[in-house]
């Protein structure tokens, strides 16, 4: 049987939110067929008419993560298991495992959507994928979308010990990497990185022409430093293990919600009420996933979704990511949180040299360490403490601590040997790795 699937929607086929409506309306019965077929949705649309449309769609309960650990491994599979292509776990640790998997034509939905930066991914580019593969998505889904597009594809996975920083430099400088996939606090690491090897990372990889990042929350003040460290810009992106990729930076720098490949909902717990926009958690039905269909997936993180019209001409709703943004620590009065706290850290001015700092919010004051050269560590000092006095009412401990303190030198420059297992050894060799060989 012929399972290819063709015809998805590309940028530009719709002409604003009711045209982008009658998109998700006319796949969406196809959708609720493949869930019916899994034993967990087989069940749940027992009793009800197969929805239709999206109001149709509003009357089913939320899929919760809780639903996807509950039917661990198989119980959301809507597929032969001889058509899946790959299978995935979220990162949590707690608890079962959220399990994740998709045919190979899901792949070709997952990659597309991935792809989409403003700044396009072709066959000249290098890319640089440097997030985890294993069971993660993450470094998959780079992965297809750079060989979609005929791009060279480094894989240098971040949790891998045949990939140190100084080898990550390494290879960005002489393969002139082009484009890059990681986590935005990466591209710190990797400036301080190149500095060790004696390279300006501004000047010395005249190849890059963009850092792709996502995973973590990214202040504007973060991604400017960033920015203006490599001199190229920083494109940041919105998805999960469980979805792939959902929203993507246009041009203008605004995150746009892919609603031509899933139907979004913002949902508000406290009322229990949904909405097209607004704020509340972020609710997505993907449109072509066949293997695991998830209708009303409630990401449960915070957001704000907007239809406002953007230069850029997507015709796409806009997302702001707030989840973990408002998560603080009370300090005195004051809620201290890592996001308002970071902006501050990176205003520092950039002749400072800061890039590494930690926090500890005590009840009755804050503590800060960042990494600051001798000559600009008394100003650092002050400034920090100052600006966390005007933004947040209480007063901090700030000290200055020497470059290699919080990232040690090592970490950036050593290339450890990457042995395999081995059994038998001579009469001066250590063979205390022998099997434990990593």
């Amino acid at each position: 049987m012929n399972h290819s699937r063709s015809g998805l929607p590309q940028l530009g086929q719709w002409n604003g939110p009711e045209d982008l409506q009658r998109l998700q309306e006319k796949q969406l019965p196809q959708t609720v067929a493949w869930a019916a077929r899994s034993p967990f949705y087989r069940e749940r649309l027992n009793s009800a008419a197969l929805p239709a449309t999206a109001a149709d769609l509003a009357t089913l309960p939320l899929t919760t993560k809780q639903d996807l650990r509950d039917n661990y491994p198989f119980g959301m599979l809507s597929v032969p298991k001889e058509r899946l292509a790959t299978y995935h776990e979220s990162s949590g640790t707690a608890g079962r495992p959220t399990p994740s998997y998709y045919t190979a034509e899901d792949w070709t939905d997952l990659a597309e959507r991935f792809a989409r930066k403003w700044i396009g991914i072709s066959g000249e580019d290098v890319f640089l994928v440097r997030t985890p593969y294993a069971l993660l998505l993450t470094g998959h889904l780079a992965h297809a979308a750079g060989r979609l597009h005929g791009a060279t594809v480094v894989p240098g996975d971040n949790r891998s010990l045949a990939m140190p920083y100084a080898r990550v430099v390494r290879v960005m400088h002489d393969l002139d990497v082009t484009l890059t996939w990681s986590v935005p606090t990466e591209c710190l690491i990797w400036a301080a990185a190149a500095a060790a090897a004696g390279h300006r990372p501004g000047a010395d990889f005249p190849a890059l022409r963009a850092l792709f990042v996502g995973g973590e929350p990214l202040t504007s003040a973060r991604r400017r430093r960033i920015s203006r460290l490599w001199g190229v810009p920083v494109i940041e992106e919105y998805g999960s293990t469980e979805t792939g990729s959902l929203a993507g930076e246009c041009r203008h720098g605004r995150m746009h919600l892919w609603a031509d490949r899933a139907l979004f909902e913002v949902y508000d717990p406290q009322t229990g009420t949904v909405s097209a926009e607004g704020e509340g958690q972020l609710v997505v039905t993907p449109l072509f996933r066949e293997a695991m269909p998830l209708l009303r997936y409630n990401l449960e993180d915070n957001v704000s979704v907007s239809y406002d019209d953007c230069e850029c001409g997507w015709k796409l709703p806009t997302v702001q990511v707030l989840g973990r943004a408002a998560f603080g620590y009370r300090v005195g009065a004051a809620t201290i949180t890592q996001y308002r706290l970071e902006e501050l850290v990176f205003s520092l001015p950039d002749s400072y040299e800061v890039l590494f700092w930690r926090a500890k919010a005590e009840p009755t004051g804050l503590r800060i360490e960042i990494e600051v050269p001798e000559e600009h560590r008394a100003n650092a000092q002050a400034e920090l403490a100052a600006s966390v006095r005007a933004e947040f009412g209480v007063d901090s401990e700030v000290t200055g601590l020497a470059p290699g303190t919080l990232i040690p030198r090592d970490a950036l420059t050593t290339m450890p040997d990457v042995v395999k297992p081995r059994s038998l050894f001579g009469p001066d060799e250590d063979w205390s790795k022998a099997l434990l060989y990593y």
